[in-house]
This record gives structure tokens, sequence and C-alpha cells, in this order.
């Protein structure tokens, strides 16, 4: 190379070092934070168009999935939005945020690279370069810390409201539990074969009928459940969860209105074959149904069947003879029964009335299979008077001519078997099979005044004493609570069988029973009014959703924007003005 050449190629070097410095000196400085401060905004804005996108869709269908619940696969709600939907909307934001960034960051990278140092041009324009490429990459340091700021605020923004559901879940169930017990609610199933006790039944969506096992403030809302189908469910009896159909989740049958609002009690009739359950179990529907009415009360069948049932034996009784029980296990007749009052009093009662055919006390298996003997704390002895061994030996020739004449059926089972056995299957509960209220009526007394067995019925506890079953007496009087005794025979005696049932049944009827006349006609009727739907659109987020996705979105957007502002700020406060 000649002199001239090297002293080219010299110049050119001085030249590029030259401006070099000049670019770094006065060009670095105004270039590097213009392209940090616009990378970082772009950044910025890139994130908040993604944030909205995603969180400001209500569309079950829209960006970021949403746990739809399906048809006949687990419970039919939709979660709290915290306790499952929040993490997949981040996540959502993130996975979509952050590969977007990154590639528009790279193809500005190359484009900035190639257009400046990728030619001969490169040592003249290398400072330019140096106050860009660097800015651009360094970008991803304010960035990472407005990520880490957001991190945390929906970190502290989540364990907030989970904790407020907390609360909100423990206090309504706390209430519920305290309510339940104030009331001593208790529930079961009615129908034959079943008899399971219940803790919480299943309920129907109104609007879809789906089928919502867990009902109750948990992790698919403290006070309201939304259904798939949008509607919105109340979690508790106090909010109005008795509303709504429910259904044993043992056998699947529906269940009585108003179950879990009132208490439920069992009342089983216990007697042999012929002992008169079923005339008893009609004139104490009609009495009571009158007694009620005099406290101010209304007394309802909650089925069709049941109030239809009930016109057929109340006209058989009329004529004098009420048809035989079949054999089938029964299922309960039930009564709804309302008081005037406080709700907390307890005076309302869904009575399980168990009417079943003699024959299944006559064995130890079918007593056995009557499992609702287990689940309450009354029981009604029917005693048909001419079953007792001790009175049929007692009867002349005469009188068993004008009993057979009135139709009587002497049976061969007798009451202290029939109670025994009953016993027995009760004293295998865990209490001993203790009752707390037990009712024993000698029926067809109307009939036993008429021998001379019969003289003293009126005094029960000593004439059963004397026609045998004294042990039966010792026995109640030992094992339950209270024991009364009646002597039911027709006409029947209104206000002692008012009397009777009201204390047997708990209804606090406050001396109604004395001014209790025959019961007006009783209705089957639902006594709730319907559950409204409350809800929107299916294809619409629920509410809570909605607004978990509006804040989440305001965090998204403003958090980032405060940090990269602070941030900022302190470079402002160390450094000066450019």
């Amino acid at each position: 190379m000649d002199l001239a050449g090297a002293l080219g190629v010299l110049l050119g070097f001085a030249i590029a070092g030259a401006l070099l410095f000049l670019g770094l000196r006065y060009l670095f400085p105004l270039l590097f934070p213009l392209t940090l401060t616009v990378t970082v905004l772009a950044a910025t804005w890139i994130h908040c168009q993604d944030a909205c996108r995603v969180l400001l869709s209500f569309h079950v269908a829209g960006p970021s999935g949403v746990a739809v619940p399906a048809d006949g696969k687990g419970e039919p709600a939709y979660r709290h939005y915290l306790v499952d939907q929040v993490w997949r909307d981040v996540w959502t934001v993130l996975r979509t945020t952050v590969p977007r960034i990154y590639r528009i960051a790279r193809t500005a990278l190359g484009r900035v690279t190639r257009t400046l140092v990728g030619g001969p041009q490169a040592l003249l324009v290398v400072s330019l370069w140096l106050s860009i490429a660097p800015a651009i990459v360094l970008a991803a340091v304010p960035l990472a810390v407005a990520g880490v700021v957001l991190a945390a605020g929906h970190l502290v923004i989540v364990a907030a409201g989970l904790t407020v559901w907390l609360v909100c879940v423990l206090v309504l169930r706390a209430t519920e539990q305290v309510f339940l017990l104030a009331r001593r609610i208790r529930q079961a199933c009615p129908h034959e074969g079943c008899y399971a006790p219940l803790t919480l039944p299943v309920y129907a969506c109104p609007s879809c009928r789906a089928r919502h096992r867990r009902l109750t403030p948990n992790r698919y809302g403290a006070a309201r459940h939304v259904c798939r189908c949008g509607t919105r469910l109340p979690t508790t009896v106090l909010l109005g969860r008795y509303r709504l159909q429910a259904y044993c989740p043992a056998c699947e049958r529906p269940l009585p209105p108003r179950i879990g609002r009132a208490r439920v009690e069992p009342l089983p009739f216990v007697g042999g074959p012929d002992a008169g359950k079923t005339t008893f179990m009609v004139l104490a529907i009609n009495v009571l149904s009158g007694a009620v009415a005099a406290a101010g009360g209304r007394t309802r069948f909650t089925v069709r069947g049941d109030e239809l049932a009930f016109r057929r034996l109340a006209a058989e009784l009329r004529e004098g003879r009420v048809a035989k029980t079949g054999t089938a296990l029964p299922t309960a007749t039930m009564l709804d029964v309302s008081l005037p009052g406080p709700v907390i009093r307890g005076g309302d009662r869904i009575l399980y009335l168990f009417d079943p055919s003699g024959e299944h006390y006559t064995g130890a298996s079918r007593v056995e299979a009557m499992s609702y003997l287990a689940h309450g704390e009354a029981m009604l002895l029917v005693i048909d008077p001419f079953a007792l061994p001790a009175v049929q030996e007692a009867l002349t020739a005469d009188e068993r001519r004008d009993l057979e004449a009135r139709g009587v059926v002497f049976s061969p089972e007798d009451p202290a078997d029939t109670f025994q056995r009953v016993r027995n299957e009760l004293a295998a509960r865990a209490d001993g099979g203790r009752q707390e209220r037990v009712a024993v009526v000698v029926t067809k007394a109307d009939l036993l005044r008429r021998t001379a067995v019969g003289a003293g019925v009126d005094d029960l506890p000593r004439w059963l004493e004397d026609v045998g079953l004294g042990n039966m007496a010792r026995e109640l009087a030992r094992t339950a609570g209270e024991v009364r005794y009646l002597a039911s025979g027709l006409p029947a005696d209104v206000g002692a069988i008012a009397a009777l049932m009201a204390w047997l049944t708990g209804l606090p009827l406050n001396g109604a029973a004395e001014r209790a006349a025959g019961g007006g006609e009783i209705r089957a009727e639902d006594p709730r009014r319907p559950w409204r739907r409350r809800g929107g659109d299916p294809d619409l987020l629920p509410v809570g959703y909605r607004v978990g996705r509006c804040t989440l979105c305001a965090l998204s957007v403003l958090l980032p924007i405060a940090a990269v502002a602070l941030q900022a700020l302190m470079y402002l406060a160390r450094w000066g003005p450019l």
C-alpha cells in the first residue's frame, strides 16, 4: 500500500473514531433513554391491549377458556372465580403478551442491526446502533420489575378476595347450622325402601332441572351458586334454598316442599293387623288440622296423592269401615303444618305419618325393613284390645257374637309381641332406642266399653296391667322420655286426640287443642313462593366472573403503568433531566 492509501485508511479510522466519540458523547445520552422509554411504553401498551382483549371478554367462548360445567359430569355449577378461573385468565394474558413482546422486540432489534451495522457504513453509525440496540435489550429490566409488581398485586387482590369469600362461607355455614340446631331441623326421605336420613338434599335448578348435590357455601360460591344455564341459586335455607325442588340423594325421588326450613317429624303408627292404625290416622289428621286452624295456622298435604287417599279413607270412615292397608312398605303421608309466630320458635312441621300394614310387624325381618323407626323421637303404639289373649279369654259368648256382628276381627297377633319386635329393632340404635314421646292408643274403646273386661279402660295404665301388658308399660316408662295414654273410639274425642297429637308432634298449639273441631278440607298445596330465575344469557359469564375480570383488567393496566412511571421518576431523581 502506498503512502496515500495508508493516509486514507488512517483518516477513515480517525473520522470513525471521532464520530463514535461524538455519538457516545452527544447522541447516546439522548437516544438511549428515548429508545428505552419508547420500548417500555410500547411493551406496556401491548400488554394493556392483550389484557383488555382477554379480560373484558364476558362470553363463555372467549380468549381465556372457562370451565363450563358439563352435563352429567360433577356439580353443574361454575366454581368461584378466585378459586380457579382467575389463574387461567392470568396465564392466558401472560402467554399471549410475553411471546408477542419478544417477537416484536427481536424483529425491531434485527432491523436496526441490519440497517445500521450490516454494511460498510457500520464504522460511521456504530454509535447510533449502540444508542438504540442496547436500549431495546435493557428494556427487559423495567418490564420485569413491572411484571413483579403486577404479580404481587394479583396475589394481594386474590388473597384478599379469597379471605373475604372464606369468611362469608364460614359465616353462612355457621348461621345455617345455628338455625338448624335452634329449630332442631331433621331431614329424612319419606319413600318406601329408602327412608334415608339426610344431611343435604339434591336440589334441582328451576330453569334447566340440573341436579345440584353440593348446594351449600363452598368453592362454587358463598351466597349463590351459578348453574350452567346461568340461573343463580341460593346456598342456604335462610337465603331461600328451601324454595327449590329437593330430591333424596339416595333414591333420587322428590322430597316435600320446605324440607330444611321446617322440621321433619317422623311419626310411625305401630300396631298389628286390624289394630285400627289407619282409622286413628284419619281421625288424627282431621282433628290436628282443626287444632292448627284454631291456632291460626294452616295444614296442607305435600302431594296430591295423599290428599286423594285421605279423602277416600275419610269417606270410608264415615260409612263405618276403612279398607285394609296394602302390604307394601309405606311411603309416608306427608303433612305440612305452619303456625304463626317467629320463625325461630319452631312452629312449623313436616309430619311423616307412616301407616304400614300390620303384617309388617309380625316378623323381625319385616320390622327391620322399616328403617324409618330409627329416625324419630316420637312413636304411636296402636293396641287392638281384642287382640289381647286375656281380653279374648274374658269375653262371654254373647259379647263375642255381638262384636263379630259389628265387624270386629280377632287378630291372632299379640300386641306384646309386636311391641317387643319394635323394641328389639330400636335397641340397635346408638341411643338404645330411647323415644322422647310415646303415645299408647287403645282403639275400639267404644266397643270395649260394651264388655265386662272393658270396665276400667279409662284408667289405661292400670287396665293394661290387668290384661297382660304391664311389662310393656314398665319398659316404656324406663326407656321413653314421656308416655301418654288414650282410649279412642267412635265418636272420637276431638279434644283428647288433638291434645295428644300436639304433644306427640311437638307443635306449640298453646291451648288450641281444647278449641279444636273437625278440620275442614285439607288440600295439597305448595306453601313456598316459587324461586324466580336470577341470571342472564347462558352464553354470558356469571356476574362474579365479570366483576373479577374487570378488577383484574384494571390491575393489569394500572399497575404496570404505575410501576414504569415510578421507575422513571426514580431515574430522573437520580440522574436529573436529559
